[in-house]
């Protein structure tokens, strides 16, 4: 059991924990309902407002052990070094505080004989990573060979990305987002652009379709930063559609982005071979645009 001593008056408890350790609001409140955060020995809600000198007692999460689970995700492309697999909206990709199992690496020791160890025993074969509620395209390497040299081609910007999106409002055919992105300050789970401490970022869109007030563009990252394009479009008033921390709340109460990793461009890091791999269309984006057409 971790114990904190608070250090500010009159602030949420889920809020305060936020800035003091590495979990999100949302897994910050489940461990509050489940009584495995406590304030001066008692359970209390999320909302509860500390008190300089309150005594946080926090019961830290067990060891993770990787098992295989049979998880479903689509399987592109396949050989000794790597795969192309397409990974469901809902799916975190590793596991890590709050989420122990039932991730893609769990399906991936599942469905491969090989993965990469990579540089962290909980991420075999991953090199690089989409957020939870995106779906869409990853690479996974099977051999550790490719895996340093897939790890070095991201950094070089040799692996072209491509999504699909669906934003609010109309865009121009096309665009160039060029704003530097870092760590949001009032909120280090969040980013934004900003010139402290940030790095260069930049995306590419084309304009596939407006419809309504809503438009379904094909973005290309040419830099690779956290959160980019949801960062990005919020930046220019036209944040992703359910997007629930960068976005606005909607209508039609859809509360998971419309972002899909949608086609992967590289050459394959061992024999050199042009690699082209595009997903099929996202039914839940069809589904939307179906609203309208109708």
């Amino acid at each position: 059991m971790k114990e904190l001593i608070a250090d500010l008056n009159n602030q949420r408890l889920d809020l305060y924990l936020l800035d003091k350790i590495s979990l999100s609001r949302s897994q910050i409140k489940r461990k509050i309902d489940n009584g495995e955060i406590l304030v001066n020995k008692n359970k209390v809600k999320a909302g509860y407002n500390i008190e300089l000198g309150d005594i946080i007692s926090i019961e830290e999460d067990k060891e993770i052990k990787l098992e295989k689970e049979d998880i479903d995700f689509k399987i592109l492309y396949e050989d000794d070094h790597l795969a192309i697999i397409s990974k469901p909206q809902d799916l975190v990709v590793h596991p890590g505080a709050g989420n122990p199992n039932n991730t893609l690496v769990n399906g991936l020791l599942y469905k491969f004989d090989n993965l990469a160890k990579g540089s962290d025993e909980l991420r075999p074969g991953i090199v690089h990573r989409l957020d939870k509620d995106t779906s869409g395209l990853m690479i996974i390497a099977k051999s550790d060979e490719a895996y340093s040299k897939l790890v070095k081609m991201f950094k070089n910007r040799k692996i072209k990305k491509t999504y699909l999106a669906i934003v609010y409002g109309k865009l121009d055919d096309f665009g160039v987002i060029d704003a530097p992105i870092g760590r949001d300050r009032k909120n280090r789970k969040k980013f934004c652009v900003t010139n402290h401490n940030s790095k260069r970022a930049i995306s590419k869109y084309k304009l596939l379709k407006n419809f309504d007030n809503y438009s379904l563009v094909k973005i290309n990252l040419i830099t690779g930063r956290t959160h980019q394009i949801r960062v990005h479009f919020s930046y220019i008033k036209h944040p992703i559609i359910g997007d629930p921390v960068y976005g606005y709340k909607n209508k039609f109460n859809i509360d998971k982005q419309l972002l899909h990793s949608y086609i992967l461009e590289f050459k394959h890091p061992i024999s050199g071979q042009e690699m082209k791999f595009e997903d099929d269309f996202p039914p839940r984006f069809k589904k939307f645009i179906d609203r309208f057409e109708k």
